[in-house]
């Protein structure tokens, strides 16, 4: 079963409006199943680096037989080219393996929050990223479905009737990172692709490092940062921040920032929930947002003359910034590279 917080981090956009009711509230996480690794006989264009748990993988064309996140063995004849993916997360890695997903959930939803990594062909909406058409999916006639585990297990089943699946988990506060590499390397196995998860990865530490000197440089090391984003509804704006264990709280303290939230974040995703009240703790930072320009500003419009957002010191200094749109907060080495430029853009001015 899925815990709320993976209904919220993962159905945050979808059409605009699911993560805006109170059930988006980040209240019990079920524990998700853990990391996927690799096993032996994986077809790939090169050797991939060694991961906990799996064997070297071989050169060769195919066969391939990988263990996903649920501990299911996955068996392709050879490496997959026609893919589905069902989440954005993990369309956002098949595009940057260079593998043109023919199926895709909320294409429309993609192309809005995740144009950090943009799609470079016209794949099928397969519906919901929470309920994926499995006709439409099997009219792809695909040779692999990648999802996460924040699909239900029920949905999952539907879609190994049509094609081989490979589930990937969908968060873990204790290794964000961590976990992007892994489940990189993995759809990279299975699409023989493993050089360029092995580029990708350089380029994002390659950019880290380089975003990482640049606030140094401005004196910017250490700075007390909070992240978040929000919505409205019923004239009340309530807000999300991102953890020290969330992805952006990663890549922020990798960055040299100091996370300046204290609350608990959940145990796959990292989030916390509060409202404008519970800002006034934060103190003098660098408060920072992403939202969707169709959804609406809630910091800037909806807390415009909100008394209590106004008389918070960072309000007063200025040092609120709204990062720009179609970085997704939950990708992967792409959309964290936009958004390590996006930071040092906003901070270095």
């Amino acid at each position: 079963m899925r815990s709320l917080t993976a209904l919220s981090a993962g159905r945050f956009a979808e059409a605009g409006a699911g993560v805006k009711s109170a059930a988006a509230a980040l209240t019990a996480a079920a524990a998700l199943c853990l990391s996927a690794c690799g096993t032996t006989h994986t077809a790939a264009d090169d050797t991939p680096p060694s991961t906990a748990g799996s064997a070297p993988a071989t050169a060769a064309a195919g066969p391939i037989t990988l263990t996903d996140a649920s501990g299911a063995q996955v068996h392709l004849d050879s490496p997959a080219t026609r893919v589905v993916g069902t989440e954005w997360n993990v369309v956002e890695d098949l595009v940057t393996l260079g593998v043109q997903p023919v199926g895709v959930a909320d294409v429309k939803g993609y192309q809005a929050w995740d144009s950090a990594v943009p799609l470079t062909n016209s794949p099928k909406d397969i519906g919901t990223r929470g309920e994926p058409s499995t006709d439409t999916v099997a009219a792809l006639d695909p040779d692999l479905i990648v999802a996460t585990t924040d699909l239900t297990s029920a949905a999952v089943a539907q879609l190994r009737k049509i094609a081989p699946v490979l589930e990937v988990r969908s968060a873990d506060s204790a290794d964000q990172i961590g976990l992007v590499t892994r489940n990189l390397d993995l759809i990279a196995q299975a699409t023989g692709t493993t050089k360029k998860a092995a580029a990708a990865q350089q380029a994002f530490d390659a950019k880290i490092a380089a975003s990482r000197a640049a606030l140094k440089a401005a004196g910017l090391e250490g700075a007390r940062y909070a992240f978040a984003d929000g919505w409205e509804q019923s004239n009340q704006v309530s807000v999300r921040p991102f953890t020290g264990g969330s992805l952006i709280g990663a890549v922020n303290e990798r960055l040299g920032l100091k996370n300046a939230w204290s609350l608990k974040g959940d145990r796959d995703y990292g989030l916390a929930t509060t409202d404008v009240e519970g800002l006034t703790g934060l103190g003098d930072v660098h408060f920072a947002y992403i939202v969707n320009a169709v959804d609406g500003d809630p910091f800037a419009e909806g807390l415009a003359e909100n008394a209590v957002w106004k008389s918070l010191p960072f309000v007063k200094a200025g040092h609120v910034d709204r990062l720009p749109d179609g970085v997704w907060m939950f990708g992967g080495f792409g959309s964290m590279g936009a958004y390590a430029d996006a930071v040092v853009d906003a901070l270095v001015k």
